[in-house]
Formats: C-alpha cells, sequence, structure tokens
C-alpha cells in the first residue's frame, strides 16, 4: 500500500490524515464511522488511487492518530465535524473533491454537501456516498453502538482486542484474516496499566446525550443538489428499509440523483473492502465526474 501519513492543524486542532495517489482525475475524501479511523478506508483508498484518484482519509478529532478534544460537549458533534471538513479541505486547497462516507462520515458529508452547515463548501462535494447512513437513523441502533463505544473494554493482550472487534464488527461483512489483524492494530491504544483498549476517546459518545438529535439531518440532505449513492447493508439495524423511500421522494431523490444499492452479506456498515463495493463506488464517482 502507497500512502503517507499526515498532521494538519484545524480548529486549532491536530488531524491526522493519510494521503493516497495523485489526483489525475481528482480527489476523493473518505470519511470512517463513529469509533473507526481512516485506515478503515485503505482498500478502497488503494483501488482509486491506482484508477488516477488522490483519496484523503482523516481521522475525526478523538480517534486514531488525530489530538483528543479539550471540549467533548462543543466539539464531538456533527456542525465541529463539518468545520473539521471545512478547514481540512481549505488547508489542502481543494476546491472540489467527492465524498465517501461510513455511517458517521457519511453524515459529516450530508452536512458538507448540503451547505447549510458550513456555507463555503457548497458545490465543492461533486458526489456523495453514503455508505449505511440516511438523514435519520433507527433509536434502537443508536443506542446499541452508544453503548459499546461508551464503555470500551481493555484486554490484556492485542489478541483478545481483535477477539472482540471480530464480534462487534461482523456486521461489516467478510475480512480477510490480515485486514481484521491490521484493523485491530490501527485500533488500539495502551492504558497507563499495560493494557489494551480501542484508540478513540470515549467522550465522544457524549454527542449522543448532549445533542441527542444531532444525526435527524433531513434539512441538510434537502439541501443537496448533487448525486448521492446509497449503499444499504441488507441487514442494517441502523438505516431501516423504510426510510429508504423516503430518501427517494426528498432532497436529491425527488431531483433524480438518487441511487441506492442493497449490500448482502453485510449489517452495519458494509467494509468497502472487496471488488464488487470497490466497483460500486468508483464507476458512481467516475460517472458523477463527467
Amino acid at each position: 500500500m502507497n500512502f503517507t501519513s499526515n498532521y494538519i492543524r484545524c480548529a486549532d486542532l491536530e488531524i491526522h490524515y493519510t494521503d493516497w495517489g495523485r489526483a489525475d482525475k481528482g480527489t476523493v475524501i473518505a470519511w470512517h464511522g463513529l469509533a473507526r479511523t481512516g485506515r478503515d478506508m485503505d482498500e478502497l483508498a488503494e483501488h482509486l488511487s491506482a484508477r488516477g484518484w488522490r483519496v484523503i482519509c482523516p481521522d475525526t478529532v478523538g480517534r486514531g492518530l488525530s489530538q483528543w478534544s479539550s471540549r467533548p460537549d462543543e466539539e464531538y458533534c456533527l456542525h465541529f465535524y463539518a468545520r473539521l471538513a471545512r478547514e481540512l479541505l481549505d488547508g489542502l486547497g481543494l476546491q472540489a473533491v467527492h465524498w465517501v462516507g461510513t455511517s458517521m462520515g457519511g453524515a459529516i458529508g450530508t452536512l458538507c454537501a448540503g451547505g447549510l452547515a458550513e456555507p463555503s463548501l457548497k458545490g465543492r462535494i461533486h458526489s456523495l456516498v453514503l455508505n449505511d447512513n440516511a438523514p435519520e437513523l433507527a433509536q434502537a441502533a443508536i443506542e446499541r453502538i452508544r453503548a459499546y463505544a461508551g464503555q470500551p473494554p481493555a484486554f490484556a493482550t492485542v489478541t483478545e482486542l481483535e477477539a472482540f472487534f471480530r464480534q462487534v464488527y461482523k456486521p461489516y461483512g467478510w475480512l480477510s484474516d490480515a485486514q481484521w489483524r491490521r484493523l485491530t492494530e490501527t485500533s488500539v491504544r495502551r492504558l497507563p496499566d499495560g493494557r489494551v483498549t480501542p484508540h478513540y476517546d470515549p467522550a465522544m459518545v457524549r454527542q449522543f446525550i448532549v445533542h441527542p438529535d444531532d444525526y435527524l439531518i433531513w434539512a441538510h440532505y434537502d439541501a443537496i443538489d448533487v448525486p448521492v449513492l446509497l449503499l444499504r447493508g441488507v441487514e442494517s439495524d441502523l438505516v431501516l428499509p423504510g426510510t429508504v423511500p423516503r430518501m427517494q421522494e426528498r432532497g436529491p431523490g425527488a431531483r433524480g440523483l438518487l441511487q441506492t444499492i442493497e449490500v448482502p452479506g453485510c449489517g452495519h456498515a458494509p467494509a468497502l473492502n472487496v471488488q464488487q463495493q470497490f466497483d460500486w463506488v468508483s464507476d458512481f464517482i467516475e460517472a458523477a465526474s463527467r
């Protein structure tokens, strides 16, 4: 895999990102899910960069190698993440990008593409892939995610942590043993007592307490006027089947700009690590860039 590891100041925080390929065709922002890191996008970024795209994969504040927030109630929320995205694009001199977002990353992309949260981003997001994300999410699934993410376990060994990840992220679908190992090794930090735990700041789940309606973002979705691809895991408990027709009736759906694909063998959320998923994403971006 050919990428560089980089750091940039955004909103007075150090944000880490990986940078893949050259922008022969343009640039793609690939943004991870709630309790994950930009390294989840390695396979997709490798695929797209081999086809002429530059791919930027950030770690959100409080995740991966990015700085943790000293003001979690104010900064662990979608509007602040959209600010980070705007400052990231500005800092890298990116005037036009395509956006691929898994779960939370899709919600951030929705705010950015809609232009209500960060008006200067309106028109700079040329297409949006929502990987198992929608303008309204099932509350029961949010509670499930909040429960495991808000109280991250600690283990004596990395092997035990990997077993935990294999269990909680089973809905991602098929991953090779090497991919599970990399997911684990890029998602670990060691505690002062020597045990290992997931990488992120547990305070990031305060988003659901302080901002309980943060993921109810229909107004932002309705403002989107660029092509959108929804990849929904067939077994997803977060994006319910009944939400999809509402998306088709509103915003980009009503404008004929929404495509939907049901991804077999996955729940929340497809790992974007197999050829069929690569093709769906790359074909969509290529078509949107013509």
